[in-house]
């Protein structure tokens, strides 16, 4: 780890935390009633009375046994949720060494089984609701949702996918998603997904590393108020995945099927239970992928009893969902709060799946959505918060929000004006649950706790079972001031391992590098005097925008296939309004010039061939691109310069190339129009 990796942000390092100075009062708290209904209240005084816990203290001491006591800690969430073994486990934790914890050796079970056992005591009451830019939802009745998720998994079976075997989904949030993942859970096979927003490229750089034997798809999808045709980039998939057995086709722009591909409508016909293969704990369920910054997206494996656990205790617990509760986040099937958004299924709720951009027709679609479906948890993105108070919309006044207990915001740290203009638009007495976690574990390390208050600008605690600090460079636990987000215990949902990487090391470089054996996760936190964590970005160079994590390499691979681009540099740069600025800097071949024409080809090749999220703000001539000795680009040093942190605390000049390229970046003023 070299200095110029280790160092922390000047500008963040001299401000002033929350922590610094006693508490100012809380912008929300909770009433006694609301104290005493909550599940992790319930839980607490259930889990005193039969492994321990303490009964006083509130969720402070409920937290600190529940890191000191780990074993015992999951052990009672097992029995709380009433989580069925097929097998019996022989202990808890194992080895519990990070990198390798091994969670409930011998047991066996079902993610699936779990999802769908609401349909056995409520079959005619409301699972899913659909939702698209109409804006009228569209309900699934757990008794539907259970007879298409087993006549679906009988199909998976029909067609010879077996456990391990991966299945593919390059579709958007839709209730056929939700099943695909459910059928393909209930068989064993390992689920996978890619939103249709992503081009083939991106799509390609993810599921080849993974061959997939099935791949589900739609053939187009509707976003801002048009159609989007994806039949060239599904063709282009089929060609480019030779391990396909299967390909099913959703028509949900209304299209035949192409040649040799099935049709859902038929996969779905038969009135069949569903039947659940009982798999290790530690099996694998799904994998999501990082963002590619240095390469090929890590392929990480998440196991079956890992998410079972932590989603039961993240969304029975501490989002205090229940049957009696309607779950929306806005989300796409690329991002890890999709599969956490499927879990609420976990614990009885309707959750809401909507497909559609964020403000169609207009920024306060959202809150629309919320209204119509009588959503008691919200979750979105501080970016669409921050949007919001710009475009002067008016939830509270505009909208039926009434049912609404929760507005949780991830994605991003949500700012303090955000705070602010929740409480003063949607309602005085709302919680407000700005949470922070990661694709890496598919869960929060902190945020919501519905037992404490919430300040300003500020995650309400860590999370239960989860021993998170602030750590210096030299592995010092830090109170009120600014350090690395490390974890110091195991979590059941973290990788059993990324795939394709035999000797683990890939994975081991990733969180334990810097501090061996302990999780360092990179971000800047601070742990305040009180309890709360204050996010305040990456410490890393991962692009982090609109809450999708994306990767630079990426960009670099479409940009620079463009003859007129020699190089480039993209940083992602969160902004203290709560904004986002994502400028790319381009070194350009001789003879060439950045006008109007190269500039949109430049954001038409990264809409077409990746996404509309990575066309940057700004695109920007350099002299050249700053590297390593060993040739990397120093896309963390200057993410630091652009921030204002001093070149001597950014970067060490000796381990650059060319370090008069840098001064270039300490002068850079944002670009205004």
């Amino acid at each position: 780890m070299t200095s110029s990796q280790s160092s922390q942000p000047s500008q963040l390092s001299s401000e002033p935390t929350p922590s610094q100075s006693s508490p100012a009062e809380p912008l929300w708290q909770p009433d006694q009633d609301r104290i005493d209904s909550a599940a992790v209240t319930r839980f607490q005084a259930w889990a005193a009375e039969r492994f321990g816990a303490p009964a006083d203290g509130g969720y402070p001491a409920l937290h600190a046994w529940s890191v000191a006591e780990l074993d015992t800690f999951w052990r009672a969430v097992t029995e709380w949720f009433d989580i069925r073994f097929a097998t019996p486990y022989e202990r808890v934790l194992g080895d519990r060494s990070m990198p390798g914890a091994e969670w409930f050796p011998g047991a066996t079970l079902n993610y699936a089984e779990h999802a769908l056992r609401t349909a056995d005591e409520r079959p005619h009451d409301t699972a899913l609701l659909h939702v698209d830019e109409t804006h009228e939802p569209v309900p699934v009745t757990w008794a539907e949702l259970r007879r298409q998720v087993g006549s679906l998994a009988a199909e998976l079976r029909a067609l010879g996918v077996r456990p391990g075997d991966r299945v593919s989904g390059y579709l958007p949030n839709i209730p056929q998603a939700a099943v695909a993942l459910l059928a393909t859970a209930a068989v064993g096979a390992v689920w996978t997904s890619c939103a249709p927003d992503f081009g083939a490229r991106s799509v390609l750089d993810r599921f080849q590393q993974v061959e997939p034997v099935v791949l589900f798809t739609v053939d187009g999808y509707r976003y801002g108020g048009k159609e989007h045709d994806r039949r060239a980039t599904v063709a282009e998939l089929r060609a480019e995945l030779p391990t396909l057995r299967a390909v099913v086709h959703i028509p949900l722009l209304g299209t035949e099927a192409p040649e040799g591909a099935l049709q859902w409508a038929d996969l779905v016909a038969a009135d069949t239970e569903p039947a659940y293969e009982h798999v290790p704990f530690d099996h694998p369920l799904w994998i999501l992928y990082s963002s590619g910054t240095t390469g090929l997206p890590k392929a990480i494996v998440q196991s079956q009893g890992g998410i079972l656990l932590e989603h039961y205790k993240q969304l029975g617990l501490h989002c205090d969902l229940g049957p009696q509760d309607v779950f929306f986040w806005y989300t796409s099937t690329g991002w890890m709060m999709w599969n956490f958004l499927v879990s609420g299924l976990l614990t009885g709720t309707t959750v809401v799946l909507y497909d559609g951009s964020p403000g169609h027709p207009d920024t306060a679609a959202q809150w629309r959505i919320a209204e119509r479906t009588g959503a008691t948890l919200y979750g979105t993105s501080a970016a669409y918060v921050m949007a919001c108070a710009k475009a002067d919309v008016h939830p509270g006044r505009d909208f039926d929000l009434s049912r609404v207990k929760c507005v949780a915001t991830t994605g991003s740290p949500l700012p303090p004006d955000g705070f602010r203009w929740l409480h003063d638009e949607v309602r005085d007495d709302l919680w407000i649950a700005s949470v922070s976690g990661g694709t890496d574990v598919c869960s929060c390390f902190a945020g919501a706790v519905p037992t404490l208050p919430v300040h300003i600008g500020e995650l309400q605690a860590a999370c239960l079972g989860t021993d998170l600090q602030s750590w210096d460079p030299a592995g010092k636990p830090l109170t009120g001031e600014v350090g690395e987000l490390v974890v110091t215990n195991p979590m059941p949902s973290m990788p059993i391992h990324f795939w394709n990487d035999p000797d683990g090391s890939r994975y081991h470089d990733s969180y334990f590098d810097m501090y061996p054996g302990v999780w360092r996760h990179g971000d800047w936190i601070t742990i305040t005097d009180h309890g709360s964590v204050v996010i305040h970005g990456r410490s890393d160079s991962t692009l982090n925008r609109q809450g999708v994590r994306m990767g630079s390499a990426d960009i670099y691979e479409a940009v620079e296939r463009l003859p007129e681009i020699r190089e480039s540099l993209v940083i992602g740069l969160e902004e203290p309004d709560g904004g986002y600025w994502m400028p790319l800097f381009v070194h350009l071949a001789d003879g060439a010039t950045l006008d109007e024409p190269l500039i949109a080809r430049i954001k038409q090749t990264l809409r077409t061939e990746l996404s509309p999220r990575h066309v940057p703000d700004d695109i920007i001539e350099v002299e050249a691109v700053p590297h390593t000795l060993t040739g990397k680009r120093l896309e963390v040093p200057v993410k630091r310069l652009l921030q204002g942190t001093p070149m001597e605390k950014a970067v060490n000049p000796g381990s650059v190339d060319n370090p008069s390229l840098l001064t270039f970046y300490t002068r850079l003023k944002r670009p205004q129009g």
